[in-house]
């Protein structure tokens, strides 16, 4: 998955994404709101302090990223995502939280999170974050990237994943695979596979299916674990 977003990314209408802040400690929500005001490009249009409000912000203001907080009282960062996804689809999800905890991680991304970042990431490396998410990338940060392949256990069992995967992939959809788990857009994969934005738009639903799993976020994670990433 994508570890280095590019710096200073717009949305196609050349402006900047418009965020919406959701972490039930008032204090660090404020902090990081000057911060990532002054850092300029990112416009922050609301705020909130549980997972419920995340979900009436995100109908009410219709921002390009919602940054969150996984663990919080009421309803849970994970929870809300699901239901924001469910009555917001066109708005990403970025989980900023303390925990690397592969359950957290995995929990977040399965339901609909494009991206998770610790908290104590350098105020760039977060907004680099919001823009690469609000811009269609898929984003995990190096240390959780690293949570994720810790998921197997030792080289043996990686590599049987990985031979699992080349088995049950073509040749193509490995490099397909293998492209997106790096955060590359459809668009993005076609340009450098030299194929047309369908024919890798087929490409990603014949790896779901053959992998079984429900979202590219979810098959680009697979990758990460067995090393193809």
């Amino acid at each position: 998955m994508a570890t280095h977003p590019g710096s200073g990314a717009q949305l196609d209408n050349g402006v900047g994404p418009r965020v919406v802040l959701i972490d039930d400690h008032a204090f660090f929500r404020r902090g990081l709101r000057e911060l990532i005001e002054s850092h300029g490009g990112i416009e922050v249009v609301g705020e909130g302090g549980d997972g419920a409000e995340a979900v009436e912000l995100a109908r009410d203001h219709r921002p390009d990223v919602v940054v969150m907080d996984a663990n919080m009282p009421i309803v849970s960062g994970v929870e809300a995502t699901e239901r924001l996804k469910s009555a917001a689809p066109e708005v990403e999800v970025l989980m900023l939280t303390i925990s690397a905890e592969d359950v957290t991680v995995v929990d977040a991304l399965r339901a609909g999170a494009s991206g998770y970042v610790l908290k104590d990431a350098p105020i760039e490396e977060i907004c680099r974050s919001i823009q690469a998410v609000a811009s269609g990338q898929l984003l995990v940060s190096p240390r959780v990237a690293r949570v994720l392949g810790g998921t197997i256990g030792d080289a043996q069992d990686r590599s049987e994943l990985a031979s699992v995967l080349r088995s049950t992939l073509s040749e193509r959809e490995c490099e397909v695979l293998r492209l997106l788990s790096l955060g590359r857009a459809n668009a993005e994969i076609a340009a450098e596979l030299h194929l047309s934005p369908a024919t890798v738009k087929n490409h990603v639903a014949e790896i779901l299916r053959k992998l079984g799993v429900e979202n590219r976020v979810e098959a680009a994670a697979m990758a990460v674990r067995a090393g193809l990433a």
